[in-house]
């Protein structure tokens, strides 16, 4: 399994942005789907925006189109997610995730099986 490692969290204030990223230890194109997900205290794990490592299909939940962008850098094998206007709700935790095969529900969180450790996303009203 590919090892993920994410970095980039911190507490901003509401309308802020912060950018994550997300660095595999194998080569990205190992992997069919890499994407972000996130949990908030007491919440399920949902996928936030997610996108097939091959071409340009990318994958956005409602609440975050418009705000977020996904994308990556193949050369250094890091995933990013630049995120814009920056709301409470959005305050999560924030996890990288790959899989390497089809699915028909890219945001669906178990549907990965490769996982970083996580990085805590506040954003404060």
């Amino acid at each position: 399994q590919v090892q993920l490692v994410e970095s980039g969290g911190g507490s901003v204030q509401a309308g802020g942005s912060l950018r994550l990223s997300c660095t595999a230890s194998g080569y990205i194109y190992d992997n069919y789907y890499m994407g972000w997900f996130r949990q908030a205290p007491g919440k399920e794990r949902e996928g936030v925006a997610t996108k097939r490592t091959v071409g340009d299909s990318t994958y956005y939940a409602d609440s975050v189109k418009g705000r977020f962008t996904i994308s990556q850098d193949s050369a250094t094998n890091t995933l990013y997610l630049q995120m814009n206007s920056l709301k409470p709700e959005d305050t999560a935790m924030y996890y990288c995730a790959a899989r390497r095969s089809y699915s028909l529900y890219p945001l669906q969180a178990s549907s990965y099986n490769s996982w970083g450790q996580g990085t805590q996303v506040t954003v404060s009203s």
